[in-house]
């Protein structure tokens, strides 16, 4: 197929080079697009469906199934993406529900080598149900380097998700180790296939929490196939064409969570429309001359046009562009009165009138969104009167500035100002809307962020993924449907993932003993996972916990696969030194695609979304006493524990705290020497 591509012949073709060049791009990127990786095989199961499903007979019933389609020079299919309607059975065909599929095969892969193969004959009641071994081992391989697909193993509950349409918004409430992002990557492989065209026009794009988390999954969608999806985080989101607003400040937590409230969009609204000044109807008429004549408009008639704009709550940018035309609607009126039949040409002339638009722009002033926040937040009168109402006293001096900026460029902007800056933007000019939009790790947006998301998908859908359990913001939503609200899609479905194919089973049990204090409603998640997994809790001399760390490194580096060095961000330069003294090579956060060290040092902030082989968590309590508050550090602490594979050793010196010793010790916890 990528042979066919390269031999086309285009020289004839079109109409002028323009059209050449863009043919020539296009087949440029289909041949990119069929390159092998010699490590990801093209099929991966096969189907045996036991009646024909086209109309020449016998023909057509047998189907392998793979990342993509493949077919032979005469064009007759090889093997049929995952994604195409006769697949779905691989993924959803049980014995109770076989959808006239009579036999599954599954393949196995060590590399890119075929190394065995699986049958189930799922019309055959003779045949006891079992699970699959191959299903198993993949589900167990080791994890080295970045996010790998799912394309073979994706469970029935996962796929339901995956083929949902595009004109619905989902959210998937996914416990770790559920696959939730993964899902989320495969759907949006899965929209690209069944709505390519419109996608196509409107656009898809994938949102993380950090450039470590895009980093790990940026390989999924490449290996699917499709390469021209735009990865970004929210901050990069709502900073693109700011060319002066530099962020490189960071807010308090009090600061950062009122500027992260709703409120601050009606604090922002306000500031916008107070430029507005509304004609005093006492006051002189605006005079329009047109060749010999001079047309008045009063002044109370100016201020009723202005009030009934913004009665109708326009963006500011979209009317100000109506004022004119609505002024030169009045004059109009008056030549009609007099016997003149202007028509639209006049009108618009009248709209480009220098008086008109003098007045335009005494009534209805430019307004700059970035030179706007700067105001509200270094003018504390300004403010005042934005917020009136909105926000108290203690509120406002919170996000006030105590050294205010002379300019925009000598700002120090935050992540949180940057989002008021996105909003002031669509206040006065609409954002553009994308297709479909992936939201990962929501839990921990603030709710002007999702305000910012929201607008990039006001008329297109889509797909939020989280857990409200790892919420580790002094922001993090409450609930999903507060969350939906603030991103405009109330009408969202929430689907619940509860079943675990990562985490071992002892080591999600240990770390649901945290649920009740940080999650109170969530169910607990279940592992499918026949390795119970390596868990072992030890507790460390004073002074010696470095030493104790890199220890139990050294044993998990002893098996197959990665290690992951978890602990408090203030931890780590000590830990880091103690590894290099140790002799340990160890990589940093986003360098997983590296090669040589398979131990990477990971702060517990930015391990969200991660996962290892094995994982050495340092100093539970030190990673809670982390945060701003409690709540939020046993939530960190949550997600710490779950970045396990295969094995989980949890070295402290300290006290653990109190909500993972309140029940009774299970079995693999042991003091170490």
């Amino acid at each position: 197929m990528r042979a066919d591509a390269e031999q086309l012949d285009i020289a004839d073709v079109t109409a002028n080079w323009v059209n050449a060049e863009v043919l020539r791009g296009d087949i440029e990127l289909r041949i990119k697009a069929l390159a092998d990786l010699a490590d990801t095989p093209l099929f991966f199961g096969r189907l045996d469906y036991l009646h024909s499903l086209d109309e020449e007979g016998e023909s057509g019933h047998r189907f392998y199934i793979g990342r993509r389609h493949v077919h032979d020079a005469d064009g007759d299919p090889m093997v049929i993406d995952w994604r195409a309607p006769v697949s779905q059975p691989f993924y959803r065909a049980t014995k109770q529900d076989p959808q006239d599929v009579g036999l599954r095969r599954r393949f196995g892969y060590d590399g890119g080598e075929l190394t065995a193969y699986e049958d189930e004959h799922l019309s055959d009641p003779a045949e006891a149900e079992r699970s699959s071994a191959l299903l198993q081992r993949e589900i167990e391989r080791p994890r080295v380097g970045p996010m790998r697909d799912i394309v073979a193993t994706i469970q029935p509950e996962q796929d339901e998700i995956v083929r949902a349409p595009l004109a619905g918004s989902l959210c998937v409430q996914g416990a770790p180790g559920t696959g939730k992002t993964a899902v989320g990557l495969h759907r949006v492989a899965y929209l690209l296939y069944a709505y390519r065209e419109r996608l196509a026009r409107s656009g898809t794009l994938v949102i993380g929490p950090n450039r470590s988390f895009l980093r790990y999954i940026e390989q999924v969608l490449p290996a699917l196939g499709e390469l021209e999806v735009r990865q970004t985080t929210v901050d990069e989101l709502v900073t693109a064409g700011l060319r002066d607003v530099q962020v490189r400040g960071a807010d308090s937590p009090a600061a950062a969570l009122v500027k992260g409230d709703a409120r601050m969009a009606e604090v922002l609204r306000r500031a916008i429309r107070s430029h507005v000044r509304v004609p005093d109807e006492g006051g002189e008429s605006l005079v329009v001359v047109r060749g010999s004549r001079r047309w008045r408009v009063p002044a109370y008639e100016l201020a009723q046009l202005v009030r009934e704009l913004l009665a109708r709550d326009m963006r500011y940018g979209a009317a100000r562009e109506a004022l004119p035309q609505r002024i030169a609607h009045a004059v109009l009126v008056r030549m009609e009165r007099a016997g003149e039949a202007p028509d639209d040409r006049v009108q618009n002339a009248v709209a480009r009138n220098a008086a008109v638009k003098a007045a335009v722009k005494e009534i209805w002033p430019q307004v700059d969104p970035v030179k706007l926040v700067l105001r509200l937040l270094s003018d504390a009168d300004f403010l005042a009167g934005q917020a009136a109402g909105l926000l108290g006293e203690e509120e406002q001096k919170a996000i006030l500035w105590d050294r205010p900026a002379r300019g925009v460029k000598s700002a120090v902007w935050s992540p949180a100002d940057a989002v008021l800056i996105d909003e002031a933007r669509d206040l006065v000019e609409r954002t553009g809307s994308l297709g479909h939009v992936v939201l990962d790790e929501a839990q921990d947006l603030s709710p002007m962020q999702y305000r910012a998301v929201g607008r990039r998908c006001s008329t297109g859908s889509v797909t939020i993924l989280g857990d409200i359990a790892q919420g580790t913001t002094p922001w993090a939503t409450p609930s999903w449907a507060v969350a939906l609200g603030h991103l405009g899609k109330p009408e969202a479905v929430v689907e619940e993932l509860t079943q675990g194919f990562r985490v071992p089973r002892t080591v999600i049990a240990y770390a649901s003993r945290l649920l009740p204090a940080i999650a109170p409603g969530l169910a607990e998640a279940t592992s499918i996972r026949d390795s119970p997994g390596a868990f072992e809790v030890r507790r460390a001399a004073p002074g010696a916990r470095a030493e104790a760390a890199v220890a139990a490194c050294r044993e998990a580096l002893a098996h197959e696969g990665s290690t992951g060095l978890i602990a408090a961000d203030a931890d780590l330069p000590a830990l880091g030194e103690a590894l290099t003294a140790a002799g340990l090579a160890h990589l940093a956060p986003g360098e997983e695609t590296s090669a040589g060290a398979r131990l990477t040092l990971v702060p517990a902030s930015l391990a969200k979304g991660l996962e290892y082989d094995y994982v050495v968590l340092v100093e539970p309590a030190a990673v809670v006493a982390g945060e701003p508050d409690r709540r939020t550090g046993l939530r960190r602490l949550y997600v710490a524990l779950t970045r396990a594979v295969s094995g989980l050793t949890v070295v402290h010196a300290e006290d653990l705290p109190a909500e993972l010793t309140g029940c009774a010790p299970r079995a693999g916890e042991r003091p170490a020497g």
